[in-house]
This record gives C-alpha cells, structure tokens and sequence, in this order.
C-alpha cells in the first residue's frame, strides 16, 4: 500500500507537531486531510473534504485508503459513512480516542456534530480508547465501538490519548494499523 493512501484525520484544533499522529506522517509519509478551518469545525465542510480527498486517490494504482482517525476525526469517518456512496474507497480505519459530541459541555463547543452518526462502518475498524478520557466516558466509546462494528482496544488510563499523554510515535497503535491494513 502506498503511504500516501493513509489518510490521517486529526480532530479539532489539528494535531500538532508532537502528536502520535503528526509523527506517523513525518515517519511513514502518510497524508494529512487538510481542512479549511480546525478552529470552527462544521460536520458538512469535513465530510466534503474528505470525500474530495478520496475521490482524488489512485484506487486502480494504490488500492482504497486507510484512515487514521483521533478525536472528532472518529465522529468525521462515522459521519462521513453514514453519507457517502463511496465508502467502498476504504479499506479500513484506526479510530482513537473519539469524543462524546452530544455531551452538553461539548455540543455547545460543536454543535454541527450532533447527533453522532451510529451505524456501522463498511469497513474494517478498530477504535482506542482511554479509561480516563476527559471528552467521552468508557461507557459511550464502548457504545461507539459497539455502533460502529469496530474492534475495541483499552489503552488504560492515558487521557486523550493525545500528546498531553506522552505516547511519542506510540509503536503499539501502529503495530495495530499494520496488523488492521494485513487483515483487511
């Protein structure tokens, strides 16, 4: 598989360079979505980058894409799944961390992303998730997880599972996209 058809979605605000998931760019040269404004996210803006995106990719040459989803980024592959007619252009997604976006402290925060997209994903998944994360309770990533069809890891008491959480290039999380894009 080509790098390039990694896709990594960081979550609102974007990731910064100490990131897990700015690492695995610098490192494996995977691909970034940009998007038009991470300050002021709007569920529709982001779905419609993405589908652009993967619209663009080379599926005849490289194969359908892969993506690596933190945070409000896992609500964005949910919600762009529950909308797209070309999901069959992933392969497979590594979801972590995703946020309880109906929670009243962070509806008010993001409020085109709500409801939460619940149905199960086209594609092979598997979601992270902390049991002390600050932005969703261990209760609803399961419930996620569950919705989603996803395969759910437990990566203990990390927070966020962000940089804050000193994960570095956190080789574990990437043993689990090779192992998900094998299996897939």
């Amino acid at each position: 598989m080509n790098p390039r058809n990694v896709l990594i979605l960081p979550g609102w605000q974007g990731s910064g360079p100490d990131h897990w998931q700015s690492r695995w760019e610098r490192a494996h040269g995977y691909a970034r979505v940009e998007q038009h404004d991470w300050m002021r996210p709007l569920r529709g803006d982001w779905i419609a980058r993405l589908e652009d995106v993967l619209l663009s990719c080379d599926m005849e040459q490289d194969g359908p894409a892969v993506l690596v989803a933190h945070s409000l980024g896992c609500q964005h592959v949910a919600a762009w799944a529950a909308h797209s007619r070309n999901t069959h252009r992933v392969k497979a997604a590594l979801l972590v961390a995703p946020p309880d976006v109906e929670r009243a402290d962070v509806r008010g925060l993001l409020p085109s992303w709500s409801p939460v997209a619940l149905g199960r994903l086209p594609f092979a998944t598997r979601l992270f998730a902390s049991s002390n994360d600050p932005f969703c309770t261990p209760e609803r990533t399961r419930q996620f997880a569950a919705a989603w069809g996803a395969d759910f890891i437990d990566a203990g008491p990390r927070g966020h599972l962000n940089a804050d959480s000193g994960l570095g290039d956190w080789p574990q999380a990437h043993e689990q996209l090779q192992q998900l894009i094998r299996d897939a």
